[in-house]
């Protein structure tokens, strides 16, 4: 009898997140724990304010009124994805095991579904993120070594100046911008003697944690229908500052199952699996998303 075996395989693939995706720290962030199922396409998170504080008095007792609002915010997965795969017997058998199932969806996870969510994760928080506040890409050429950690301060700043927590910042970069980045602190080193503490004048670099990503997995559009591939009109995303705590993943599993052969399948083992999954912005924290963006060639 086939079981549905949706949530343990859920759950191991989150323990699997941060040691396999690039953007492992953000699909494993604990915002997850912080929202309401509805279904299993429909979440509310949330959204919870107060009024500030006021003087007090050692004389008179004042009033008590609700000091509190608690609100929601509605958000509906839209990313609903899907694999299947029969299997011959004989396939297996041949093959030594190699074609086994559990090998099959291992290899299915690490060379096409952890690519995707990655692809599909930067390419969502860029779109939420423009709708909140629109990005404007590089217009007046190219990141270079000597302008890159000015740029990489101008989004610490905006940060600061939104009052996003410092600590837990995360730097993702392309390949080729880690590389400037690298040749950046190097020169400013050069220029200021190997002085540390001077350099730290210079730029914050070394305030976040830096995470280098594939050029193909960073960047602002791509097309999912049949998995996935960079859009024709896609942007590459050359810095992407992010504090976590804005950041709202949610993959839910709702059926996974292998099937023994039968007269049904034609003595083939089935294999089913089916996923809604999104990523969202906590609607008061966009600010803790900045990128920098090539303007379109």
């Amino acid at each position: 009898m086939p079981v549905n075996y949706a949530e343990q395989y859920s759950s191991a693939l989150a323990n699997a997140y941060p040691y396999v995706l690039n953007y492992g720290a953000l699909w494993n962030t604990e915002n997850s724990d912080k929202y309401r199922a509805v279904d299993a396409k429909t979440i509310k998170i949330p959204n919870l304010s107060t009024g500030g504080r006021v003087d007090g008095s050692r004389e008179t007792i004042s009033g008590f009124s609700r000091n509190f609002e608690n609100d929601w915010e509605t958000k509906t997965l839209s990313h609903h994805r899907m694999w299947q795969t029969l299997a011959h017997p004989k396939d297996i058998d041949e093959t030594n095991q190699v074609a086994s199932i559990q090998k099959l969806t291992k290899t299915m996870n690490e060379t096409q579904k952890f690519p995707e969510m990655d692809a599909y994760l930067i390419s969502r928080l860029y779109e939420l993120r423009n709708e909140r506040e629109a990005l404007t890409p590089i217009s007046n050429g190219s990141l270079t070594k000597d302008n890159v950690l000015a740029k990489f301060d101008e989004l610490m700043v905006e940060m600061d100046e939104a009052l996003v927590p410092l600590q837990g910042r995360i730097l993702y970069v392309d390949t080729y911008t880690k590389k400037l980045i690298d040749n950046a602190v190097e020169l400013s080193f050069v220029r200021t003697s190997g002085t540390k503490n001077i350099d730290r004048t210079i730029s914050r670099i070394d305030e976040v944690k830096i995470v280098s990503v594939p050029t193909k997995l960073i960047k602002t559009k791509y097309s999912f229908t049949n998995g996935w591939s960079a859009a024709s009109d896609a942007l590459q995303i050359k810095m992407f500052l992010v504090h976590p705590s804005c950041v709202l993943p949610i993959v839910s599993y709702e059926f996974a199952e292998l099937a023994p052969p039968s007269a049904m399948s034609q003595g083939k083992y089935v294999y089913y699996e089916e996923s809604f999954e999104d990523v969202f912005i906590l609607n008061k924290k966009y600010k803790g998303i900045q990128m920098v963006v090539e303007a379109a060639k």
